[in-house]
């Protein structure tokens, strides 16, 4: 089933949203797009396959972590810029900044 032109105009009337031509025109073809996606998907044959129920707060179940860890080509040294005890350190995002951290 596709979104045309038409449902993206009478549910933008229906939310009170101000549309432009070419934005509906843009809508029309994300919201396409995702159900493309969506028929995709249902053609996965998942019989057999356990559902994921109970997943909560607690979340899943990890499974143990075996095997040695693969080997890098470099040392992380060589292509980060900062790091310690062995994870990357990254600057904080300015949006993720309070007022009063700024």
């Amino acid at each position: 089933m596709a979104v045309t032109i038409d449902d993206v105009r009478h549910i933008a009337t229906l939310a009170r949203l101000g549309l432009t031509d070419a934005r509906a025109a843009a809508i029309v073809a994300e919201l396409n797009t995702i159900l493309g996606h969506m028929d995709e998907l249902a053609k996965v044959d998942t019989a057999g396959v356990e559902e994921a129920i109970g997943v909560g707060a607690e979340g899943l179940p990890v499974r143990a972590d075996k095997g040695p860890p693969f080997p890098l080509a470099r040392s992380l040294d060589a292509f980060a810029p900062s790091v310690r005890d062995g994870f990357l350190l990254v600057p904080r995002l300015s949006t993720h900044e309070s007022p009063e951290e700024a």
